[in-house]
């Protein structure tokens, strides 16, 4: 127990992510989370499981997070925890160990670089909720955006410049439902901005901006979808394709599966050589930029 007159620790970090199933067993469990409990189709749960399957039974994004979260550690010298939305380890359980720590203030960085309520702005109303109804006692400072952050930008231009030499880059953003933007949302503006500062750090000349994953419900989502790029490419006789995924800071099922062998398979149809570069996962470049991204919240 700590003495009366003891100081707490100056600061940590907080470090959200998504949150995967580790087994196909874990995959409608998973989905009840996504979806806030409410019932969803089986349909939907049978075309999930498959996807998972595809990629192996397993989502990587726990390993990747963790592993992350223990350069950022490294790279900082100071406590970095970590805490999933819609899976273990969820933030409310991630929060007792943040109250546990007992830190003055904590900087929280979501593992998404551009901003959008329905995204960013969800997991900070989940984070907040958890940290009262854990009595944690630290001032919360968050990171809402890094999607200009230079170093994130070379850590994705270092990702893409071995393969980008004379071929069509395509950069992507995972799709939102379109009412996400009603009401001046970032989202869409923020998404092309991190693209074009890509695409002029390596001085590209040729490269387009779409939407992927586009959810399974009627909304209307944002697009373009990779699927009408791929389209209009094979019509203009494009033949080889780089989709660089702006959106994402590691493996997980939307790369492995929607680009990897959704959209590979697609292209392939269109006699389309499709590629990807590395995702960042624990890419030195990436981790400077999570540092700088901290640095200015504390």
């Amino acid at each position: 127990m700590k003495g009366a007159g003891a100081k707490k620790p100056p600061a940590g970090v907080l470090l959200l992510a998504h949150g995967a199933p580790e087994r196909l067993e874990d995959v409608e469990s998973y989905l009840s989370f996504v979806r806030g409990g409410r019932p969803g189709s089986p349909q939907v749960l049978e075309e999930v499981r498959r996807r998972y399957a595809a990629i192996g039974g397993s989502s990587p994004l726990l390993r990747w997070t963790r592993a992350q979260a223990a350069a950022l550690e490294n790279h900082l010298q100071m406590p970095v925890f970590f805490g999933m939305r819609n899976w273990h380890p969820f933030i409310a359980e991630t929060m007792e160990r943040v109250r546990a720590a007992d830190f003055e203030r904590l900087a929280a960085v979501c593992l998404a670089p551009q901003f959008s309520e329905l995204s960013v702005g969800l997991y900070i109303k989940r984070t907040e909720e958890a940290k009262q109804q854990a009595g944690v006692t630290a001032e919360i400072v968050w990171a809402r955006s890094f999607h200009d952050e230079p170093l994130l930008i070379e850590a994705f231009a270092e990702r893409l410049r071995p393969l980008a030499r004379g071929r069509k880059v395509l950069f992507t953003a995972h799709s939102l439902p379109e009412k996400a933007l009603a009401n001046g949302d970032p989202y869409d503006r923020e998404s092309r901005a991190t693209a074009a500062a890509v695409a002029a750090r390596l001085a590209l000349a040729d490269w387009d901006f779409a939407y992927q994953s586009q959810g399974m419900t009627a909304d209307r989502w944002l697009g373009p979808t990779v699927e009408s790029c791929l389209d209009r490419y094979a019509a203009e006789g494009i033949r080889e394709v780089v989709v660089h995924p702006i959106g994402f800071v590691c493996d997980h099922i939307e790369v492995l599966y929607d680009i990897d062998i959704l959209f590979r398979a697609y292209a392939a149809e269109r006699a389309i050589t499709l590629s990807r570069p590395e995702s960042l996962n624990d890419s030195p470049a990436f981790i400077g930029a999570l540092a700088e991204v901290v640095k200015r919240c504390l």
